[in-house]
């Protein structure tokens, strides 16, 4: 049985009319390796997560410094750096501003249990800075921040953040830096205590990767 197949495109060669590719059982198998390999390369690419990132760090305390100004200070909290992808929409800040303030970070003094309260049950602060870098990648040893949200949107965006963190907590327990801004970021870090979290943890069960067009 003969199989036809024609045009092809394979390795800077062109055939425009059908081939009989029994006749060539070598060049049909290179052509079917081929295939394959596109077909699975093509899975692949199909699958983007996008999310908002966050790092959070125990700290015992944490500052902010712009240009030789301490713009602001916490005592014991959480220090968070939060990445904002430039397809993150208000779900994603709802979702980062619910699980940090939620995280079990914290013992509890009177049970003994290690990791069994948050930032909220113990009365103490957090500190949020703007960290774009999160979404850097490395293009030969340069990074690039091409999927990070544009500075325009991410300012409006992250004050939205900052927002959703004092209404869902309170005012004065809930500090930040300055967008944009070349910050000095000192903290002592209790335990040391660092946890990742990414919004795309609350759809991954719920078919919450996007397929490319």
């Amino acid at each position: 049985m003969s199989t036809n197949l024609g045009p092809i495109h394979y390795q800077g060669l062109h055939f425009h009319k059908p081939i009989q590719l029994n006749k060539f059982p070598l060049f049909y198998s290179a052509i079917a390796r081929h295939k394959r390999r596109n077909r699975v390369g093509l899975g692949r690419r199909k699958l983007i997560i996008k999310s908002m990132k966050a790092v959070i760090q125990r700290v015992a305390s944490a500052s902010v410094e712009v240009e030789g100004r301490t713009v602001s200070v916490i005592g014991p909290g959480l220090l968070v750096l939060v990445g904002l992808h430039e397809s993150d929409v208000e779900s994603d800040a709802e979702y980062i501003c619910r699980k940090v303030l939620n995280m079990r970070l914290y013992p509890n003094e009177k049970t003994g249990k290690t990791w069994d309260q948050n930032v909220m049950q113990r009365n103490y602060e957090v500190l949020l800075v703007s960290q774009f870098t999160l979404y850097g990648v490395l293009k030969g040893n340069k990074p690039d921040f091409h999927v990070a949200m544009p500075p325009e949107k991410a300012k409006h965006f992250y004050s939205s953040l900052v927002e959703n963190f004092r209404r869902a907590y309170k005012m004065e327990a809930i500090k930040d830096g300055v967008f944009g801004a070349m910050m000095k970021v000192n903290l002592v870090n209790d335990g040391p205590v660092t946890m990742q979290l990414d919004s795309a943890q609350s759809s991954r069960n719920t078919n919450g990767a996007v397929e490319a067009p």
